[in-house]
Order: C-alpha cells, then sequence, then structure tokens
C-alpha cells in the first residue's frame, strides 16, 4: 500500500492506493475560506493544511480500511506549489514515513496530474500526448513512460486554470471562478463576443493574457448594467475562446504526430466544453474522472510508483521546491 500526501495549494489531500494502481481512498479536504479574498492566500492556506492533514490522513486510512502498519511506502508532493503548503505535507510525510523506517517517494505535481492516467480501473500506457492544464499551469507534454514526459508547448503568461478565475472574477462570481463561469456559460451563446485565442502564437506554446484583457476592456465598455444582463453570453464566449486556444495547440501537436492518443489531466480538464470538443477531434482521448482532474493524493501515488524512494533517514533533508522541475523527465 502506498499512502500520499498532496498539499500544493489550498486542498489537503491524502490517498491510499494499492500498487496495482488500485484507488483504495482519497480523500479531500478543500479549505473554502479564500473566496472573500478572491484567491489563495499562503500564509492561510499553510495553516488551515496544519489544522487538518493529521485528520484527513487518518480519513485516507480508515476509509482503505488498513492503518500506517500496512503502509510499504509513502508519498508527497515537493513541487511545485506554495511553498509554505507544500512544507507541510513535506513535514507530515517525513514524520508518517520515519515513524516506521519506510521509504519516502518525493513526487512533482505535474508528473501526478500526468500519473492519474495509471490509476485503475482505466489506466492507459504511454506512449500519447497529454494536455496538462490547471490553475497554475498549462503545458502540451509528449508521454512516453512512466517516470517523466517531454514539454512541447508550455503557457507564456497565465494558465487556463488561472484565467478562468481571473475572467470569473470579471464578471462578480467570486473564487474558485471555473466552475462558477462554466455554470454561467450553459444559459449563454458561445459566440455572442470575439474573444482571442491566440491563434497567431506560433507553435504549442499558450498565451491566456491578451484574452483576459479583451474581457476586461468588454466589460469596462458594457458597462455595470449592460455587463449584469450579459454576464451569461460573456461567460460563454469566454469559455469558448479557452478551450479553443487549448483545442488549436492540441490539433498542431497531433498533426505533427498521426495516430498519437491524447489524454487531458489538470483541474481544466473537468471542464465540460473542453471535454465535448476534445471527442470530436477524431482520436482516442482519455480524461481521469473529474475528482482525479483537480488536485488529489491519488494522483500523487500513482507516480509514486516509478519514482525512486528515498531510503530512511536521507529524506528527513528532503526540502520542497515552489517552482520548476528538479528532475529530467524520463
Amino acid at each position: 500500500m502506498i499512502l500520499a500526501l498532496e498539499t500544493s495549494c489550498d486542498d489537503t489531500c491524502a490517498a491510499v492506493v494499492s500498487d496495482a494502481g488500485e484507488v483504495r481512498s482519497s480523500i479531500v479536504s478543500s479549505q473554502g475560506v479564500h473566496d472573500r479574498f478572491g484567491g489563495v492566500v499562503p500564509e492561510i492556506a499553510s495553516r488551515h493544511h496544519l489544522e487538518l492533514v493529521n485528520a484527513v490522513v487518518d480519513d485516507a486510512l480508515r476509509e482503505a480500511g488498513c492503518d500506517l502498519e500496512d503502509v510499504s511506502l509513502v508519498a508527497v508532493t515537493q513541487g511545485p506549489g506554495l511553498v509554505g503548503a507544500l512544507l507541510v505535507g513535506v513535514a507530515t510525510a517525513k514524520g508518517l514515513a520515519a515513524s516506521r523506517r519506510l521509504p519516502l517517494a518525493p513526487v512533482d505535481h505535474l508528473q501526478g496530474h500526468v500519473a492519474a492516467n495509471f490509476l485503475a480501473p482505466d489506466a492507459i500506457e504511454p506512449p500519447f500526448l497529454c494536455l496538462i492544464a490547471s490553475g497554475g499551469h498549462t503545458l502540451l507534454v509528449r508521454v512516453t513512460g512512466k517516470r517523466g514526459y517531454e514539454v512541447l508547448g508550455r503557457t507564456l503568461d497565465d494558465a487556463a486554470g488561472e484565467a478562468f478565475d481571473k475572467g470569473a472574477r470579471l464578471l462578480g462570481l467570486g473564487y474558485p471562478g471555473g466552475p462558477a463561469l462554466s455554470r454561467l456559460a450553459l444559459a449563454g451563446d458561445p459566440a455572442a463576443f470575439a474573444f482571442p485565442t491566440a491563434a497567431r502564437v506560433a507553435g504549442l506554446d499558450f498565451s491566456f493574457a491578451g484574452l483576459k484583457t479583451a474581457l476586461l476592456y468588454t466589460v469596462r465598455d458594457l458597462g455595470q448594467e449592460r455587463t449584469r444582463r450579459c454576464a451569461a453570453d460573456l461567460a460563454a464566449s469566454y469559455e469558448h475562446a479557452i478551450v479553443e486556444a487549448l483545442i488549436i495547440r492540441i490539433e498542431r501537436a497531433l498533426a505533427a504526430e498521426p495516430g498519437a492518443r491524447l489524454a487531458i489531466c489538470g483541474g481544466v480538464a473537468a471542464n465540460r466544453r473542453l471535454r465535448e470538443r476534445a471527442q470530436r477531434l477524431g482520436v482516442d482521448v482519455a480524461v481521469p474522472a473529474p475528482e482525479l482532474c483537480t488536485d488529489n493524493a491519488a494522483m500523487i501515488a500513482s507516480a509514486a510508483r516509478w519514482v525512486d524512494a528515498v531510503p530512511y533517514p536521507d529524506y528527513l533533508a528532503l526540502d520542497a521546491y515552489a517552482t520548476g522541475r528538479r528532475s529530467r523527465a524520463a
């Protein structure tokens, strides 16, 4: 059994996964205190992780029908993310592993999203192209093995999930904004406003800053009352532009690699319009269950199966990292 922790942002997560990739439990405690600030406050997130992490681990073990004596490997997100929040998870994982002299697997958060595709019962095998789209990251990668990936394109500015949240804030929808904006978009016309998709950005890199600015100017020009009346159309058109910006790059990558399969992961992969649009690409598309797209510890446990675990006591000096990958993809 693998016990995994994920605390990279504002969700406190623990999971128990078998070495065959069967999810025995996956507990996610969303803090729900950041909406008043319009975004995650790192200090508050860290303090809430401290309050919640032990109870979340207990719940994960209880739901899996096991205890720490049944665990053979502890895994934890090492980065990237909010460094204070990550340190809570890393310190907790060290303590749990050291209490039984267990090995510890430090996992890259983005590799965790990719590894959600390796969980039973819908596991897929490499090679495939993969879009990783979340609140903090947007990358298009080539996955040829289970230990890493090759980056083909990345965002030049905002991530797709960040664009959703900022757009929702402009429309007065609060935080987190992605799900709220998508719900509002159901009642709108995606062709009502022509927002840019950065189609002229060459290659496979993404850009969402211009789209966010276009919505800002549109809302300013419409005024408060007209914005309120057109909110559903604005949401639908804005969501359409984000999704099309993602699809344009996916189509370019698929054209360069005929016969390639596609996987989509990360929080934005839960978006209904993106899932529908991807299914019309004419290729095999794999998308994890919605609860495995947003931050969770089951994906961290999945990735840990192919990470070189650190033996006791070497991991006691392990540190978290806020940005970037510490190891090359394989």
